[in-house]
């Protein structure tokens, strides 16, 4: 297990996934991060990669050739290296072999970097081609965070606060865990999401080209949350398990297939392009409260 540790924070970090498995606030004396309970959802922050969401058929074409590839991608269930250590920063890295070639046809590096600075934890996705020829792929995030933070309140006692009055539609999922060909209302014209347990009974919330940049998990009830941030996410996913003590907030480059998907990767929604040698680089980041 890897730590990273500050005046403010303690971070613990799995080389499994490269996922994060504690956010201890020393500040609040509150673990920000989910349990990972099985009871409702085993993971805490999975890394989702090269793909995200769900493929139809659990496959795509490439230059003629079929490939079957799993919910997610495989970045998330395979061991990282450490190539970069320090005391508050450490870079984890996945490169391209013989096992993820039959699943994904390009030679590629995934670096990982978990970054404090005083109250905050800034995770950064850096994609390289290593390839001769262009690739494609998705990436996004997936963490977990306890709500309620505090065990004298309830779930319902708070509220995700977007930085800009939206009026998005949510794109509802197929019990195939396909994207449906239109929007349902959503969003009109407000900035706040008040969080129940039933809100999530139909899957994940799943929004496109927000104009924000920034949800805050608050409850008027507490001084304590925390202010999650991204950049240059086109996607987001929020979600919560059935009934289950916590909320991901999932920033995406990139979406699961639609209903409609014609199974071709240079056509499907979201897919990042990379020439040889070129560096992809998006980083979220989460401050607590």
């Amino acid at each position: 297990m890897i730590q990273l540790e500050n005046n403010s924070l303690k971070v613990s970090i799995s080389e499994k996934g490269a996922e994060l498995q504690e956010i201890f606030s020393k500040e609040t004396q509150l673990d920000y991060l989910w349990s990972g309970d099985s009871k409702f959802w085993g993971k805490k922050s999975p890394v989702l990669f090269p793909i995200v969401g769900t493929l139809k058929n659990n496959s795509f074409h490439h230059n003629g050739n079929s490939y079957t590839l799993s919910r997610h991608g495989f970045a998330r269930d395979m061991n990282f290296k450490i190539t970069e250590s320090k005391e508050n920063r450490v870079c984890l890295t996945l490169q391209a072999d013989q096992e993820t070639l039959t699943q994904f046809p390009f030679l590629f590096k995934l670096n990982i970097i978990y970054e404090l600075n005083k109250n905050q934890l800034s995770c950064t996705y850096e994609v390289i081609n290593i390839d001769i020829k262009p690739m494609y792929f998705s990436i996004g995030a997936h963490p977990a965070f306890k709500v309620p933070l505090e065990a004298s309140y309830a779930f319902s006692d708070y509220q995700l606060v977007f930085s800009e009055k939206e009026s998005a539609g949510k794109w509802p999922i197929s019990a195939e865990g396909l994207i449906e060909e239109k929007p349902t209302p959503f969003f009109e014209n407000t900035n706040e999401i008040a969080l129940t347990k039933e809100l999530f009974y139909g899957d994940a919330l799943v929004f496109k080209h927000l104009q924000s940049n920034t949800i805050e998990l608050k409850n008027s009830q507490s001084k304590h949350g925390f202010v999650f941030s991204w950049k240059d996410f086109p996607y987001m996913g929020i979600w919560s398990a059935k009934d289950a003590p916590f909320v991901c907030i999932e920033p995406w480059c990139g979406i699961a297939d639609s209903v409609n998907a014609t199974g071709e990767l240079r056509q499907k929604e979201g897919m990042n392009l990379l020439v040889p040698g070129e560096i992809f680089k998006r980083t979220w980041s989460v401050t607590l409260f």
